[in-house]
């Protein structure tokens, strides 16, 4: 689903793999799962937000519905209890909240029509 809508997905069976991963850089956000084999979702988010604090992270759980303990997560969804495109929004905001004004003023400045040279002239 992800892929369909322009993401690149890097998926990975264990936190292990994911955190070895993500240590390389290049990573945007980070959507797990809370239950998975050895680390699990919520020991995962928090390693990441310690390495990178301004990660989104987004936790899942298809046996647990509501979860109070503090996981770092910037969401947490009961799988089932949302619909497709509420996590693609919700994904979409995470980012937008991320990159935040740093990459639309870049973008302004490169769209932005160059301004005039400026002529200073020698008095004496």
């Amino acid at each position: 689903m992800l892929e369909t809508r322009g993401y690149r997905v890097l998926a990975y069976s264990n936190a292990q793999e994911a955190m070895d991963r993500f240590a390389q850089g290049g990573v945007d956000l980070v959507l797990t799962d809370l239950i998975m084999p050895g680390i699990d979702g919520s020991k995962l988010i928090e390693n990441v937000k310690f390495i990178s604090p301004e990660t989104p992270a987004i936790l899942l759980s298809g046996k647990v519905k509501i979860y109070e303990h503090e996981t770092g997560a910037d969401v947490f969804l009961a799988k089932g209890m949302y619909a497709p495109a509420d996590l693609l929004e919700r994904i979409r905001l995470l980012l937008v909240r991320k990159r935040g004004p740093k990459r639309a003023i870049a973008r302004a400045i490169a769209q932005a029509p160059p301004l005039p040279q400026a002529h200073r002239t020698a008095s004496a």
